[in-house]
């Protein structure tokens, strides 16, 4: 650990000491001048964000504390995923399965669990589905990275205005614009593992009012041809290897049309993934896939009486599709398959409303409606295995909220908000959040946040219950938690953030063995969670910048006092880009480094630290960009621990891998 420690810092002051020397000395500015010149450039570049209180603030006036990652260092680092993106956040790290990847928040992420416990936005619109409640973070994000203008990561429970699943963070992926493109984008890039993927949008102003914007991508991989896994190693099962069977694909279709304050928006992905570790049991190298369809309309009308009023009211239609022939071997060696079919539809409506009131006081109120039209799981074994009913249900929620947020002086506000959210299957519940937000000087803020937040048994969970005869009812889980968050400027370059964190979860939901073979799901566990997040962030002239964060995180279960699985002690982040050729050629690289974890089998897997590098150049030929990255600059051998579902303790994870990327404007 400490060898991996002090490479990751050794890393990043090597390289920040470079701009530092590059930059001392740029500026020949008296006191005064330069005192003025930092007060101006920080009002300039407060960062504003939506997602913590549904309506445009300063992050620094923000009730949560917030990060925000741009499409800029999206290009300049050569982000592929949203999965790419949240790995240089603190606090956030991933689990890839080799199906999906998942997203643990401070230290929590339960083995099986898709994402659950985050909220998944796009433009504010909720990508969780209402079957298995999970957020895509991978391939199966419905949105191309390259679409994206900025995302919102806003840590700690937001249930107070969103609900369900806003448990310990709210992700809001903010679309890119028509002006952002204006006229017509082709990309085309290509990389190890036969990995190809091309995209073409077209976007234009029709006036000061009016635009267009159209995107369509497509993705083909052939991944690892050939996969070892010890636990399969016998003749029976090819030796253990799993042959092509990590290929990945997917086509993603967006569209957004604004005419005055109306803004209509489209999204269909479609993605499939070979599934090479035999999960659930399945027959070990043999082909099995998993199929997901995402699609979603919205129709959105913001509307502002006057400077002090304004609001919108949306209404949408999703979808969610998944589809998976899954492989069995029977007692006597033939081969049988698990034909699901599961298909939900849901539609609904939200109407919200912000008044400044006196002056001093920012009022929001605001009413959603979603009704289920279908919530529909469907596996069908081949006879004579066919033994599960099918569940096609519909449901209904709706819920109401209100914020305050009272500024008591000029550099003291107070916001306080609540939601009360009812659900069919278990009534109603009852979600607060109250920060205290302090800025004894110009350049400092401190925020203190107590908040609660839920979530609901999902579908695929109340239908296990059902076959198995489960007549108890599932309730809630419920966090609540406890913030602390210092943010400081110092002076032109440099800003720090830390924050302090305590959560309680009451009534996990986790699976248990019930009578004959059947697991069920029952509100079983408590956790007891602490922790610090720490991170420097600079930027200097010529856009060179560095970032270095790290995060400690102590997540027990209450009646064993054990750690839980898949939760890393330490996190350490750090990134640099450094522009070779002003405004033309850069080189950005980030370092991760994670803390063993312990597994489900109760091992553990093995500290690690990667390096990623990509060059970025633009504006050298008019209107092209080009990068080159490389991914796991070492080649690194690491893991992540593997799920209940799979034989494998721990599934080993991609070494060196590289990507070309061309994008051609026009």
């Amino acid at each position: 650990m400490k060898r991996n420690i002090i490479s990751l810092v050794v890393f990043t002051l090597l390289l920040v000491n470079a701009g530092y020397v590059r930059c001392v000395g740029a500026n020949n500015y008296s006191p005064l001048q330069t005192r003025l010149a930092e007060e101006f450039r920080w009002l300039q570049e407060e960062t504003l964000v939506w997602s913590a209180s549904k309506y445009q603030q300063k992050s620094s006036e923000a009730p949560s504390s917030v990060s925000v990652v741009t499409s800029d260092d999206i290009r300049k680092f050569g982000y592929r995923t949203l999965s790419d993106v949240l790995k240089r956040v603190s606090g956030f790290y991933t689990v890839n399965t080799r199906n999906y990847e998942d997203v643990g928040i401070r230290g929590f992420k339960l083995p099986g669990d898709y994402s659950t416990r985050m909220l998944l936005l796009i433009d504010g619109h909720r990508i969780n589905d209402n079957l298995y409640d999970s957020s895509s973070i991978g391939a199966n994000f419905p949105l191309d990275t390259d679409m994206i203008d900025r995302v919102e990561i806003t840590r700690g429970p937001g249930s107070c205005l969103y609900g369900n699943n806003a448990f310990l963070g709210v992700i809001n992926v903010i679309s890119k614009k028509a002006e952002n493109i204006d006229g017509v984008e082709i990309s085309a890039e290509g990389g190890s593992l036969d990995t190809y993927k091309s995209r073409a949008s077209y976007a234009h102003k029709i006036s000061d009012n009016s635009d267009v914007l159209f995107s369509i991508s497509a993705y083909d991989s052939n991944g690892n041809k050939n996969l070892y896994y010890k636990e399969f190693d016998d003749p029976s099962t090819n030796n253990g290897v799993a042959e092509n069977l990590d290929g990945e694909k997917f086509y993603k279709l967006f569209f957004k049309m604004s005419f005055n304050h109306l803004t209509l928006t489209g999204l269909h992905s479609l993605r499939e993934k070979d599934v090479p570790t035999a999960a659930y049991a399945t027959w070990f190298d043999k082909p099995f896939d998993t199929i997901e369809r995402r699609s979603y309309a919205e129709m959105k009308y913001d509307y502002s009486y006057d400077k002090d009023t304004s609001g919108y009211v949306r209404f949408y239609y999703d979808r969610y599709v998944f589809n998976s022939d899954t492989p069995y071997q029977s007692p006597d060696e033939t081969l049988y398959y698990n034909r699901e079919r599961d298909l939900s539809d849901w539609i609904g409506g939200e109407v919200k409303l912000t008044r400044n009131i006196f002056g001093n006081n920012n009022i929001t109120i605001g009413a959603e409606y979603q009704y289920n039209i279908n919530q529909n799981i469907v596996p069908a074994y081949d006879a004579p295995y066919d033994i599960f009913p099918k569940d096609e249900s519909s449901s209904a929620t709706y819920a109401v909220y209100l914020q305050d947020e009272f500024r008591i002086r000029d550099n003291l506000i107070l916001n306080a908000g609540v939601r009360y959210d009812h659900y069919e299957s278990f009534g109603g519940t009852t979600n607060p959040r109250l920060a205290l937000i302090y800025s004894p000087y110009d350049l400092t803020t401190i925020k203190l946040i107590y908040g609660t937040a839920f979530r609901s048994p999902n579908r695929f969970e109340l239908y296990t219950n059902q076959i198995a005869y489960e007549t108890a009812m599932i309730r809630p889980e419920k966090i609540s938690t406890y913030e602390a968050v210092l943010e400081q400027r110092f002076g032109k370059y440099l800003q720090g953030v830390v924050s302090g964190f305590v959560y309680k979860i009451d009534g996990l939901i986790s699976q248990i063995p019930s009578a004959g073979d059947w697991t069920i799901y029952r509100n079983t566990d408590n956790v007891d969670a602490k922790g610090i997040e720490a991170e420097l962030r600079a930027k200097w002239e010529n856009d060179l910048s560095a970032s270095l964060n790290y995060t400690f995180q102590d997540v027990r279960n209450t009646q064993t006092d054990d750690v839980l699985p898949i939760s890393p002690k330490h996190l350490i982040k750090a990134t640099v880009v450094f522009p070779l050729i002003s405004d033309k050629i850069f080189v950005s690289s980030e370092g991760q480094y994670m803390s063993s974890r312990k597994t489900v089998q109760g091992n553990d897997v093995e500290e690690y630290f990667i390096i990623n590098t990509t060059l970025f150049c633009m504006n050298i030929v008019k209107r092209l960009e080009f990068s080159a990255g490389i991914y796991n600059l070492f080649d690194k051998i690491y893991e992540d621990p593997g799920y209940e579902e799979h034989r494998q303790d721990a599934i080993e994870q991609n070494g060196r891998t590289f990507r070309f990327k061309l994008t051609y404007s026009f």
